[in-house]
Parts: C-alpha cells; structure tokens; sequence
C-alpha cells in the first residue's frame, strides 16, 4: 500500500540521489543524518504525503520551509567545486531521482499495471512541486524523466564517502527490535528498486 510503497520509493531516491556528488556533500555537511536516519527518512515522507495530498496550503508551506532550509546549504567539494543546494540543476537531480523511484515503487507494490497515462500524469502534477522548490529542468512525463536521468549520469561518482553513506543507510539499526525484519525487508526491496546501472555503481 501507500506506506510500504513510500518507505521503500524514499530509501531507493536517498540511495540514487547521493550518487550526485553535491547532493551527497549536502546531506553529509549539512545534516544529521548519522544520528537521525530514521527521521530524515519520515520527514522526506511526510513533505511528499503533504505535497501529493495535503491542502494547497499545507503543502506550499512545507516548499517554503524547504527552500528556507536549502538557501542555507551550501560549500565546496573536495575539487574545489562550490555547490548550493538552491542550484535549480541540482534540485531537478533530487527531483527527478525521487519522483522516479517513488513511482517505480508505487508500480511494484500498489499498481503494477498502472496505465502509461497515469505515469505521465505522474510526473506532470509533480513537476508543481519541483518547480515551486526551484527545480529547472523539471520533467513532465516518462520520456523526460528518462532523459534527465540519462544527462545526469555523466556527473555520478561513488567514492568512499558515497560508499560510507550507503552504509550508514542500508545498515541502520531498526528503531525498535520488533521492526528489524520489516526494515531489512524494506532496505533490501529499496536496493532493488534502482535502477541496474545505479545498483552496480553502489556494488
């Protein structure tokens, strides 16, 4: 359902989108992601529950808090590279990766015979939210999608620290000892959700 689908489509987007070296720098400079995993991961879902079914308001105020939140996130990679996590290109990388693997996981386990049609549709209602982050290019449909993944992947590295993150992810302790089999479940479905050429690049 819903919940299994968002939980498996937000660890698969996490592991994609740390394949793009400033994102990766963002999340690793300016998080806590080491000691609060957990709830990065509810609170990547509930800015999409609210963006795909809150109130206009609601959801337009979650976009603001984010922007406010990335205007002040920014540095410089390890090549002397400065990024800023305002970048619309960068942001279209985040986009694109999330709404790609979120849909992917909606297909396998909520619809698997969902309609073309509705994919595209998809990508065009949340091609809103992209652009009202600041996202540009924001696809509109599969084909796009497709093709702005394809352009990114030139600019994918996995080095140690991509590959300490991954880690960190794929090997967080379960919350609670109850919860252990579902979250090993869901780590190993969102491994298996990317797509191949992301999943060998994380071995």
């Amino acid at each position: 359902g819903d919940v299994a689908s968002m939980m498996v489509g937000g660890i698969a987007a996490l592991l994609l989108q740390m394949l793009h070296p400033a994102v990766l720098a963002g999340v690793r400079d300016h998080s806590n992601f080491r000691a609060d995993m957990h709830g990065r991961l509810r609170r990547t879902a509930r800015f999409v529950s609210l963006t795909t079914y809150g109130e206009r308001a609601l959801a337009l105020a979650a976009i603001e808090r984010v922007r406010r939140i990335h205007a002040g996130v920014r540095g410089t990679l390890p090549d002397g590279t400065p990024y800023a996590a305002s970048d619309p290109e960068l942001l279209a990388w985040v986009h694109v990766a999330e709404t790609n693997c979120f849909l992917r996981s909606w297909i396998r386990y909520g619809e698997p015979g969902m309609l073309m049609a509705d994919q595209d549709r998809y990508f065009a209602e949340m091609a809103e939210v992209g652009q009202a982050l600041g996202a540009d290019p924001v696809p509109r449909n599969r084909g796009e999608a497709r093709a702005l993944i394809q352009a990114m992947r030139p600019r994918l590295r996995c080095d140690e620290h991509t590959e300490e993150t991954a880690r960190l992810v794929l090997a967080r302790p379960a919350s609670a000892s109850a919860a252990a089999p579902l979250q090993a479940l869901a780590l190993d479905a969102a491994a298996d959700l990317l797509p191949d050429w992301a999943a060998r690049m994380h071995g």
